[in-house]
């Protein structure tokens, strides 16, 4: 996981074990709601000669109502073999007032950094098993190491289930930046912005 893989593959695995329901987060305090993803987009943060680049996602329909149905696509390609440890740090702001707050990490979510990527998916889907779909059909890999190349994810279909939100969550506009590095190096860096909004 690096930057196609750190981030891109964080999204579509974080959207597939949503709808597989395999992954089990818990909060001190959480909710269960309907909600709406509003107004996503994304661009490379990192330097011009970053080793992982995203090059294309795409996600539909906007909004995007949880749950329901997504339909998302995505290619990236990395010039250097991405093995464990691979760190991330994230950093999540919120609007409020017009001025930008960073959320500090909170239950491992928020802004936190995490010393190896590599293990977070390892927690997802046990070595050994085969990656779920539909990352086996493209032969999209699901643990370290990921060899250098192009990775490309064509159109396809997910089912959200209703997912329970953290307390601190609530209706507002987010903007994730997502820092992927090994050994001190930048290999990486993605932004995300979006508007959720709950029934």
């Amino acid at each position: 996981m690096r930057t196609i893989i750190a981030i891109v593959q964080a999204f579509f695995i974080v959207n597939i074990c949503i709808h597989q329901g395999e992954c089990e987060f818990h909060f001190k305090r959480h909710t269960s709601k309907n909600f709406k993803v509003l107004g996503f987009s994304w661009e490379n943060c990192g330097k011009q000669d970053d080793p992982a680049v995203l090059k294309s996602l795409d996600l539909s329909p906007d909004p995007i109502s949880i749950p329901g149905d997504v339909t998302a696509s995505a290619s990236g390609t990395t010039t250097v073999e991405l093995a464990a440890p691979l760190a991330l740090n994230l950093t999540l702001e919120k609007e409020v007032a017009g001025f930008w707050v960073k959320v500090p990490c909170l239950d491992e979510l928020g802004s936190c950094h995490y010393p190896d990527g590599c293990e977070l998916l390892d927690t997802i889907f046990p070595p050994g098993q085969d990656c779920p779909e539909p990352l086996h059909t493209y032969g999209i890999p699901c643990h370290c190491p990921f060899k250098a190349g192009d990775y490309s994810l064509p159109q396809s279909e997910f089912q959200l289930p209703k997912v329970d939100l953290p307390y601190w969550l609530t209706n507002g506009n987010y903007r994730v930046k997502g820092v992927l590095g090994s050994k001190g190096q930048e290999l990486g860096c993605l932004k995300v912005a979006l508007s959720l909004h709950s029934d």
